[in-house]
């Protein structure tokens, strides 16, 4: 089979096997990647029109209790600044948020234990009652499913935690030896079955990912079916034990998110901050490749750059008003238009 009926047969089964995936990503041609491409636009405009949903970013802590190799966050990190957003400040960047048409906050931080469940519950119950009529997302790493259900009882309403890849040695080449791919599927497994609209996704390109690697990648979202799905191209940090490392491809991330698009088509699939700092114009050509959310960033700018997760990322210095104003610019440059409702999922 060749790729272009590789392409075809996902279009039509949203399925293709291992073995054809690899091929598919190691092989592609430009001009088989703008059939792709094509193929991935189409699906996204007749899901979605050239509506393009956007989430707003509160990064609350910068602490983590986990070590990954990749992350500039890691606990093992000396030169990162540690910095935890106070319930009211959260609230704050919330109101601001709500004037500007925001009707989704996504909560991110490290792994920090200081936020337990009574003090997440309390934050996510106050934007609730505040703005009922907004999403809460959280995503704030592995937990039990018990503190996950708590939360959703609290009102949350999505949730995000990257798998990182679906192949139990990469992963250990990713992370330290007390974190499992195992238990890491095992919370977005619980995540879906409480009711969260869950959002799972992997990094591109990072060290010893192989093209078998990103197929497993996207066989598992197959299985899991997320509601959610956030793909970026890996990029290193200064103070972690991949420093030296190469960044990933931005061809390959926007192959793979047309790819994504093709076999979970109602998917709500962001044009990620970290493509856009790997290229200039990364988050449009992640919604002429098939994406169709954007997430400007919420936090107050003086801790913007404390929340290092990869060098060099985009809009730190931005105030959230002017961040809307030039994305909106950039995505009405490609023919699409912001919209500021929640942006469900919905199963069509």
């Amino acid at each position: 089979m060749n790729r272009i009926e590789i392409i075809e047969k996902i279009e039509k089964n949203r399925i293709a096997s291992s073995e054809e995936l690899a091929y598919l990503l190691e092989t592609i041609t430009d001009e088989e990647l703008e059939f792709l491409r094509k193929k991935a636009q189409k699906t996204a405009l007749a899901h979605f029109s050239n509506k393009i949903f956007i989430r707003g970013l509160i990064e609350f802590s910068s602490f983590c209790k986990n070590d990954c190799f990749y992350c500039g966050l890691r606990r093992s990190n000396k030169n990162a600044v540690r910095y935890r957003l106070s319930k009211e400040q959260i609230l704050s960047c919330c109101k601001s948020g709500y004037g500007l048409g925001f009707r989704t906050f996504v909560l991110q931080s490290g792994e920090d234990m200081y936020f337990t469940d009574e003090a997440l519950c309390d934050i996510v119950e106050k934007i609730k009652s505040l703005y009922p009529d907004c999403a809460v997302t959280l995503s704030v790493g592995e937990r039990s499913k018990e503190s996950y259900k708590r939360l959703f009882d609290a009102g949350a309403d999505r949730y995000l935690l990257r798998h990182e890849t679906a192949d139990d040695e990469h992963y250990s080449t990713l992370h330290p030896s007390e974190m499992s791919l195992k238990n890491r599927k095992e919370c977005l497994y619980n995540l879906k079955e409480i009711g969260f609209q869950t959002g799972a996704g992997f990094m591109v390109g990072s060290p010893h990912q192989t093209y078998e690697n990103l197929a497993q990648d996207l066989l598992f979202l197959h299985e899991l079916q997320p509601q959610m799905c956030g793909i970026g191209p890996f990029i290193p940090h200064k103070d972690t034990p991949f420093a030296k490392e190469k960044s990933g491809s931005v061809r390959l991330t926007l192959a793979l998110l047309s790819l994504v698009r093709l076999m979970l088509p109602n998917v709500l699939l962001p044009a990620t901050t970290a493509l856009g700092t790997a290229d200039g114009k990364g988050r449009e050509k992640g919604i002429l490749h098939g994406a169709n959310v954007v997430m400007p960033n919420l936090s107050p700018t003086e801790h913007r750059t404390d929340y290092s997760l990869y060098d060099n990322k985009i809009c730190t210095g931005d105030e959230a008003a002017e961040c809307i104003k030039c994305l909106s610019g950039r995505m009405q440059s490609i023919g699409y238009k912001i919209v500021t409702d929640r942006g469900d999922y919905t199963e069509k």
